[in-house]
């Protein structure tokens, strides 16, 4: 107890993980209420998982952002539910603390409520998540509505929602026009009224993630939608400079690992070709003796 008095108030604090009490959807709530702000990253395996637990994150997200980040995908249709699974279990080996989202992948929840829920409820029962995120305003208020019914509880999504990228014509910032902006505000009273615990918004113009905030009860985390959020979060690859391959406008990059790995590998193989490595200390030896009596 002596150990966790001494550690300063600082970032550091966080590493004293071991004296947190697990994050739920009621914490969320009291952190808006006392105007605290929220922490969430994505993760997909379990290395990661339990780094950024450790560092004292409010919650992770097994985020379908995997298809793009993970598994190379051009966007984030193609992952499956079987796959989100997979990754989901193991981010739940490594986070104890932090509140854990699964995101629902395309076509699990869009066919039918009863599909939602089943496939809500895999998350939790096979998955080990916490709560589920999907996206959508009032098209899936039922589907929140009977997931919440079931007792999962459940993370709307507004604005740039990646799965309808098609629908969308890109990846655009939405609700920049008065009609959009009023249509997103609706669309988070409604996910509210649904039972969400929760709200993402992602991509929109600050002031009108600011008014949102302030005009519904439940904590919204943003994504490139300014500071006026309730909380926020990134992809973790993102924010760690790990793909390479673009970085949105609204990243900002704490590291650049791609870089690093890069040249990381570059070393090893120039230490394999010239034969640097593995060195003595790499190498286990024989003892002379037994060398000889082997030789016999």
């Amino acid at each position: 107890m002596s150990t966790v008095m001494q550690v300063p108030t600082s970032t550091s604090q966080h590493s004293a993980s071991t004296s947190r009490k697990k994050v739920t959807t009621l914490a969320f709530r009291q952190k808006k209420e006392r105007g605290e702000p929220i922490t969430m990253l994505t993760a997909y395996d379990y290395p990661t998982a339990m780094a950024i637990d450790k560092a004292g994150i409010d919650s992770i997200l097994v985020g379908d952002s995997l298809a793009m980040v993970v598994l190379g995908y051009d966007n984030t249709l193609p992952v499956t539910m079987e796959e989100m699974l997979h990754h989901a279990r193991a981010v739940a080996r490594g986070a104890k603390t932090a509140l854990l989202i699964g995101d629902m992948p395309f076509m699990s929840y869009q066919v039918s409520v009863e599909e939602a829920v089943r496939n809500a409820g895999r998350f939790l029962q096979q998955g080990g998540m916490d709560a589920v995120k999907l996206e959508g305003g009032r098209d899936r208020a039922d589907a929140v509505r009977a997931i919440v019914g079931a007792g999962i509880p459940v993370m709307g999504h507004i604005g740039l929602t990646p799965q309808s990228v098609h629908q969308l014509g890109g990846f655009r910032a939405q609700g920049k026009n008065a009609s959009a902006a009023k249509r997103l505000l609706e669309d988070a009273r409604i996910l509210e009224e649904a039972g969400a615990f929760s709200l993402v918004l992602e991509s929109v113009p600050a002031r009108l993630a600011e008014y949102i905030s302030k005009h519904i009860s439940i904590p919204t985390i943003g994504i490139g939608a300014g500071v006026g959020c309730d909380g926020q979060v990134l992809v973790t690859h993102d924010l760690l400079g790990l793909f390479d391959r673009f970085t949105p406008k609204f990243v900002k990059k704490y590291a650049n690992l791609h870089d690093a790995m890069n040249k990381a590998f570059a070393e090893y193989i120039d230490d394999v070709e010239t034969k640097r490595f593995p060195a003595p200390e790499h190498t286990v030896e024989m003892s002379d003796e037994e060398w000889e009596t082997f030789l016999k």
